[in-house]
């Protein structure tokens, strides 16, 4: 371990995850493309690992915990929140743990495949983007914000656009998504309003809607 590798190691950051703001404050006096050469040996060397243009975190060999996958969602786009079925499977709603970390955001939907697995972000227009979302201590000093399990619902059904109350009913949760019906209803139902005035989609209120009836929330 030496040079850009050794500096970040003694920074310490979270998880070892860190942005080229930070290789430019221990190399003030360096130009851009002699930045850009240390990156490239670190990267090439396998001491560091390129996340995305612009992000990078220490090989596991050369940092001292994590990252949490949560963490390095976080990392990859904000603001974003871990929604979908990864939340509910963190919240223990689903059965078999996602192969992909899934977060919701009001950016534009895109994907990362990295060394540390694959990152989706997928667009959920919303007036109130934190409605319903906690921030969490994932581990020990790192802290994301995760969908509450109602949010992650209205998440789900919103980028399945196929999904409507109508049609699926409670279905869509118990048959396809593997949710017991009991588990639903200990949820969280005091963020309902909250959450469907956050809302955009008629679609997703309806399906809320329908929800709290059937579950007599």
């Amino acid at each position: 371990m030496k040079g850009l590798t050794q500096r970040v190691f003694e920074l310490s950051p979270p998880g070892g995850i860190f942005d080229e703001t930070v290789i430019s404050n221990l190399y003030p006096d360096r130009s851009q493309g002699a930045r850009n050469a240390l990156i490239h040996r670190a990267v090439s060397s396998g001491e560091i690992l390129r996340l995305r243009p612009g992000l990078f975190c220490l090989a596991e060999s050369y940092r001292r915990s994590g990252p949490h996958p949560f963490v390095v969602a976080a990392a990859l786009l904000s603001p974003s929140h871990v929604s979908f079925e990864t939340s509910l499977w963190h919240h223990g709603l689903i059965p078999e743990a996602v192969r992909e970390v899934a977060s919701a955001t009001l950016e534009r939907s895109r994907r990362y495949d990295t060394p540390m697995g694959a990152f989706s972000f997928h667009r959920v227009p919303e007036t109130s983007p934190r409605a319903g979302v906690k921030h969490v201590e994932i581990e020990p000093g790192s802290w994301v914000f995760v969908a509450e399990p109602l949010r992650s619902i209205a998440d789900l059904v919103y980028i399945r656009r196929q999904v409507s109350w109508e049609r699926d009913g409670l279905d869509f949760l118990t048959s396809s998504m593997r949710m017991e019906a009991d588990e639903l209803r200990g949820i969280p139902w005091q963020l309902f309003d909250e959450i469907r005035g956050s809302i955009r989609s008629r679609r997703v209120r309806a399906y809320l809607d329908g929800l709290r009836q059937v579950l007599g929330q």
